[in-house]
């Protein structure tokens, strides 16, 4: 048998019994795999005729790689309910917990595992295979991407956390996990967002999209005043864009406020303003101060619009 497959946790915990005959294949999760005798097999997991392994889920612990942070109930619960019809179709990965001879780690299939603790089975068909920690995280990635079940953020610290521990690019990671490079490198800016403004996209409460726009904008006073627009609903995707646009051109949140605070006129010095555009013809006029004390200012566009009020006044004075 040979022996060169086996990790010191898994060759300890499966050790060789020369009395057993029968002997089943278990990948390394490589190119290579190594046979275990049926009867070195840990007691608490079975063999069934067609040589599937089962074990209680209640022996299960979560991948420590495990880029997934939130199970969304609703879908737990949906899940369940399909196992209690149809029981578990697919084998949950899982390897030995060094040190230990009935805990195991769950690599794919957490939410399976979950599903099944609820439904109330006792057994649920497993792969027994051991990976080094680099891949534990990749396939826990992979597999959560392929389901779509990662929450932006935990895809980012997922493509971040691999690129660490294996030392790889983003091109190396993209190739790795079927994605494009620009979409690691998209997601991974996401990162660089304030710790409130993560947690608000990794619930939900913001987009992608208006995550991006907040990465945008340059003043961080400007980034939070724009955070509190997205959140109370006032800003599509776009809108939030050409705001942060707007921010990084100089029009500052403060600016703006002071703009909304002199729209609001007495309505006897609007009506004032109108009649000074409609006697000289022109668009703007903007009076400041009160009745007692102020200025008139009239704004002209060309040659034109000067001759036409210029000629409106001598009228007025020669009257």
């Amino acid at each position: 048998m040979a022996k060169n497959g086996l990790g010191k946790g898994l060759g300890a915990l499966l050790s060789e019994n020369k009395a057993a005959s029968e002997e089943i294949a278990v990948s390394t999760g490589g190119l290579h795999s190594f046979n275990i005798k049926k009867s070195n097999l840990p007691s608490c997991i079975e063999v069934d005729e067609n040589g599937g392994l089962w074990i209680d889920p209640a022996l299960l612990k979560p991948n420590p790689k495990q880029p997934r942070v939130d199970f969304n109930k609703k879908q737990l619960e949906e899940l369940c309910d399909s196992v209690k019809a149809n029981g578990i179709l697919q084998p949950i990965i899982i390897e030995p917990v060094e040190g230990t001879e009935n805990e195991f780690y769950i690599i794919a299939g957490e939410r399976r595992t979950r599903a099944a603790k609820m439904a109330g089975l006792t057994k649920v068909p497993v792969q027994l295979r051991q990976f080094n920690e680099q891949k534990k995280l990749e396939i826990a990635l992979i597999e959560n991407i392929q389901r779509s079940d990662l929450n932006p953020i935990e895809e980012a610290t997922a493509y971040y956390n691999l690129i660490q521990m294996g030392d790889l690019s983003q091109d190396e990671v993209a190739k790795r996990v079927g994605k494009n490079r620009a979409t690691i490198a998209n997601a991974i800016r996401l990162l660089k967002l304030p710790e409130d403004i993560q947690k608000a996209l990794a619930e939900g409460i913001i987009s992608s999209g208006h995550a991006r726009a907040l990465l945008m904008v340059k003043n961080d006073a400007d980034m939070r005043v724009m955070f509190g627009k997205i959140t109370s609903g006032g800003l599509s995707v776009r809108e939030a864009e050409e705001l942060a646009e707007t921010y990084n051109n100089g029009g500052r949140a403060a600016t703006s406020k002071k703009k909304k605070a002199a729209a609001k006129k007495d309505p006897d010095v609007a009506n004032f303003e109108q009649e000074v555009k409609n006697l000289f013809g022109v668009k703007e006029v903007a009076f400041k101060g009160s009745m007692d004390k102020g200025s008139l200012q009239i704004s002209f566009s060309s040659r034109k619009d000067f001759d036409r009020i210029y000629e409106i006044l001598m009228a007025k004075k020669a009257l």
